[in-house]
C-alpha cells in the first residue's frame, strides 16, 4: 500500500474494478428507488396510508443503519472483497424475497433484510474506491460509482415500472435479484484480492479511536446531513407527479425519470472532473444552492405537461446527485486507511439512520385529500432547503480541521501527520 492510503493498480483492472463496483452500487441504490416510484401503486393494491408507505421506505434505511453500526465493529477485520461477495449475496436474496411478499408486513420484513445486507455492501463499495484510488483522482471516481444512481433513473426505475404496469409490484424486485445474481458472479471474478485486514484487529478499540476522532466526527456530521435534503422529498416525488402533476404512472412517469437520469449521466462525469481541479467545498456550496432553489420550485409544481415535469425532474437530478462527488471524496479522504473499512460502515449507517428518518419526517407532513391530492408537500421544501444549509456548514467544518479533504488534485496529497494524529476533542 502506498503511503497515500491506496493499492495501485493497472489502469485496466482500476477501470474494471470501478465499473463492477458501480454495477454493485447500481443495485444497492435502484433497490432503494424502485420503492418511490411504486409508491402509487403499493398503497392502492395494499390499502394503506402515505404514512405507512414511508414506513415501507424508511425500514431499509434503518435497517442498514444498525447494520452498518455493528459493521463499525468489524469490518476492517476481513478482506474488503470476501466482505462484499458475502454481504452482496444476503442483499440479492433479501431482495428477491420482497417480489415474494404477501402483504405489506411481509414485505417491510424483507425490506428490513434488505437494507441490512444492501447497507454493508454499500459502505463496502466506498471503502474499496478509497483502496485502490489516489486522493487526486477520488473525485473522478466516485463520480463513476455515483454514475449509478442516474442509470438507474434511465434504464432500473422504467423498465421496473413498465414491468409493474404489465404484471404487478412483484416483477421489479424479481429483476433486480436477477441483476444482483448475476453482479455477484462478475465481481467474484473481477474484484481484485486487497490484503486489508487489519491485523490484531480489537474491535472495542477500534470503534473508540474512530468515534473520538474530532475528524471523523465532522466527516460523519456530513454524510449524515447530505442525504437528509433528498430524504425528506424523494419518497414523494412519484406520487406527487402523479397525484398532483397529473402524469401517467405508466407512461409519462417513466418519462419523467429517463430524462432526469440522462441529464445526471451527462453532469456526473463533468462534476467529477471539477471535484479534482477546484475547491470541493465551493463546488459543494455551488450544487447546494442550485438544489435549494430548485426544490422550492418544485414542491410547488401543479398541473403540468409532461416535458416541463421531466425537466423540472432533470433540474432537481442534476444538483441532488452531484452534492454526492465533492462532498463524498471529502469524508473519503478524511479517514486513514486502517480505519477505513469501519469508518465508510459507520458513515454508511448514519446515512441511512439519516435517509430513514426522513422518509418518517415526511410522512407527518403530507397528506392525501378527498381528490386524492398530496397535500402539505411545499412545506417539505422549507426543510429540504434547511438541511442543504446544514449540510454545507458541516463540509465547511470538516474543510477548517482537515484542509487536505477539499483541496483540489494539483495540490492533493496525503493527510499532513498532525492532521492524522489530531489530539481528540
Amino acid at each position: 500500500m502506498s503511503l497515500s492510503g491506496h493499492h495501485a493498480l493497472t489502469p485496466a483492472r482500476e477501470r474494471a474494478t470501478l465499473l463492477t463496483l458501480g454495477a454493485v452500487q447500481f443495485t444497492h441504490i435502484l433497490d432503494f428507488m424502485i420503492m418511490m416510484p411504486l409508491g402509487a401503486q403499493l398503497m392502492r393494491v395494499f390499502q394503506i396510508t402515505p404514512a405507512q408507505f414511508t414506513q415501507l421506505v424508511a425500514c431499509y434505511g434503518l435497517a442498514a443503519a444498525v447494520s452498518g453500526f455493528l459493521g463499525g465493529f468489524f469490518m476492517d477485520r476481513f478482506d474488503r472483497k470476501r466482505a462484499l461477495l458475502v454481504l452482496y449475496a444476503g442483499f440479492g436474496v433479501s431482495t428477491f424475497a420482497c417480489g415474494l411478499a404477501p402483504t405489506h408486513h411481509w414485505l417491510m420484513i424483507a425490506r428490513l433484510a434488505a437494507g441490512a445486507f444492501g447497507g454493508l455492501a454499500g459502505s463496502m463499495v466506498s471503502a474499496m474506491v478509497g483502496d485502490i484510488i489516489p486522493p487526486a483522482r477520488r473525485g473522478r471516481a466516485m463520480s463513476v460509482v455515483m454514475s449509478a444512481f442516474p442509470v438507474a433513473s434511465v434504464l432500473g426505475v422504467p423498465v421496473g415500472l413498465v414491468l409493474a404496469g404489465k404484471t404487478g409490484w412483484h416483477a421489479p424486485f424479481f429483476m433486480l435479484g436477477a441483476c444482483a445474481g448475476l453482479n455477484l458472479l462478475i465481481a467474484s471474478i473481477a474484484l481484485p484480492h486487497l490484503p486489508t485486514a487489519v491485523a490484531d484487529h480489537d474491535p472495542r478499540r477500534q470503534m473508540k479511536e474512530i468515534l473520538s476522532h474530532s475528524v471523523h466526527r465532522r466527516a460523519f456530521a456530513l454524510g449524515g446531513m447530505l442525504v437528509m435534503a433528498g430524504g425528506v422529498l424523494i419518497p414523494f416525488i412519484a406520487p406527487s407527479f402523479v397525484a398532483n402533476v397529473g402524469l401517467n404512472e405508466e407512461t409519462q412517469l417513466p418519462i419523467a425519470y429517463v430524462v432526469g437520469g440522462l441529464a445526471t449521466m451527462v453532469s456526473m462525469p463533468l462534476i467529477g472532473w471539477l471535484s479534482d481541479r477546484m475547491d470541493r467545498l465551493w463546488l459543494f456550496i455551488w450544487l447546494s444552492a442550485i438544489g435549494s432553489l430548485v426544490v422550492l420550485g418544485l414542491v410547488r409544481l401543479g398541473p403540468s405537461s409532461v416535458g416541463f415535469a421531466a425537466m423540472m425532474m432533470a433540474c432537481f437530478m442534476v444538483p441532488m446527485s452531484g452534492r454526492f462527488a465533492p462532498a463524498m471524496t471529502m469524508v473519503t479522504n478524511a479517514v486513514e486507511a486502517r480505519y477505513r473499512g469501519g469508518f465508510m460502515s459507520l458513515n454508511a449507517a448514519l446515512q441511512q439512520a439519516a435517509s430513514g428518518l426522513a422518509n418518517v419526517a415526511a410522512g407527518l407532513f403530507v397528506t392525501t385529500d378527498s381528490a386524492g391530492h398530496l397535500v402539505g408537500y411545499p412545506r417539505l421544501g422549507y426543510v429540504s432547503v434547511g438541511f442543504f444549509f446544514l449540510a454545507v456548514l458541516c463540509a465547511a467544518e470538516l474543510r477548517r480541521a482537515a484542509p487536505h479533504v477539499a483541496t483540489p488534485a494539483k495540490n492533493d496529497a496525503p493527510a499532513p501527520a498532525h492532521v492524522e494524529a489530531e489530539a481528540l476533542v
